[in-house]
């Protein structure tokens, strides 16, 4: 489980999670792959009115997937 909040930067498109530093790369509207140094560990999605995400591999959890994407979708809400 995660222990910090996820805080998001719009402008470099990453968001940074107990002392790693996560790139944002877009995929569609919504849909988003998440990377570390270059390496996709999960995919985030806003559908429905909610920011879900999930892990691909055991890079990363499923709480830190979702802590990234609440932290990304909310930094971006139009």
């Amino acid at each position: 489980m995660t222990t910090s909040a996820a805080v998001a930067d719009v402008e470099n498109k990453t968001v940074t999670l107990d002392g790693t530093t996560y790139t944002i790369q877009a995929l569609g509207d919504d849909t988003f792959t998440v990377l570390v140094k270059g390496v996709p560990v999960g995919r985030i999605v806003y559908t429905f009115g909610a920011a879900n995400g999930v892990a691909e591999g055991t890079a990363v959890s499923e709480d830190t997937m979702y802590a990234i994407a609440e932290a990304w979708f909310a930094a971006t809400a139009e």
